[in-house]
């Protein structure tokens, strides 16, 4: 048996509810339209500041933001529709040259943002193609969407169901899900090929999820006690050093056991015990 496809897919069985790519909920969630070329655009931040306003200019292949933080260490996310700007995109935070992390795919880009300075910022991006393939047609011969509303690409960002639970991107549990995922899955090939075949799934699903959680506090606690003990299990692995893939595979598939023990076979232990009363 090949154990290296056998990882992703056994992790996906118990990773799934709190280990995700990016964050839909790191706290003020913004979605502003862009009028423009007879069509209407959205862009979305999704940050622990506020966005008051955002200006477009077509001719400078231009947005700006204009943010108010309360705070003074910010982190945020911006997706930008790929039909509306792409190609190379060049930042200016208060007038000085900013660079955030970047990663796009065939529908967005999606950025990262991460800076301090509390009170009055603003944020210019720039990008150097304006309407690109606009009118290109999917096979089904319909216009592809326009809205920033799509999966994003990386790897690199945060854990979109956790964050939602736990109400901020910066939260300590938050925090040990990206360290386990930077710091020890993506360091070797086992992991990396577990990461890619995750992504493609916890993305059918979990943006709904998160924004049930959003919109139904009771619904998040229940998300909250369902996944503790699995944030408990993996806490274990930031302990311990996998820098081989013998290490990866025997330390994931002994979490993966510990959590099939703990979510499947003591409750099914339980309710026949209690069948049998």
């Amino acid at each position: 048996m090949n154990f290296k496809l056998l990882l992703p897919s056994l992790l996906i069985l118990v990773f799934t509810p709190a280990f995700g790519a990016i964050s839909d909920a790191t706290g003020l969630v913004n979605r502003f339209d862009i009028e423009t070329g007879g069509q209407i655009f959205e862009i979305t931040t999704t940050a622990n500041f506020d966005v008051d306003e955002v200006e477009f200019d077509k001719d400078q292949k231009q947005i700006t933001l204009y943010i108010f933080s309360s705070l003074e260490k910010n982190l945020g996310e911006l997706i930008i529709p790929q039909k509306l700007l792409s190609g190379n995109f060049t930042f200016y935070l208060n007038d000085q040259l900013f660079e955030p992390k970047i990663n796009s795919n065939k529908k967005i880009s999606f950025i990262t943002l991460n800076f301090t300075g509390s009170g009055d910022n603003k944020l210019d991006v720039i990008a150097t193609n304006y309407l690109e393939d606009l009118d290109k047609v999917d096979e089904s011969g319909n216009q592809e969407n326009v809205t920033g509303n799509e999966t994003p690409p990386s790897e690199n960002g945060g854990c979109l169901i956790a964050t939602a639970t736990f109400g901020s991107e910066l939260s300590p549990q938050v925090q040990q899900l990206r360290e386990l995922r930077d710091n020890e899955l993506l360091q070797t090939q086992s992991g990396s090929d577990f990461m890619s075949a995750f992504n493609n799934f916890y993305y059918s699903f979990s943006p709904q999820v998160a924004d049930l959680e959003r919109e139904n506090p009771l619904f998040r606690e229940t998300v909250k006690i369902s996944i503790t003990p699995l944030l408990f299990s993996l806490s274990i692995l930031n302990s311990v050093d996998m820098n081989s893939e013998i290490e990866v595979l025997g330390y994931g598939i002994s979490i993966i056991l510990l959590n099939i023990g703990m979510y499947f076979v003591t409750p099914a232990l339980i309710i026949v015990r209690l069948s049998k009363r």
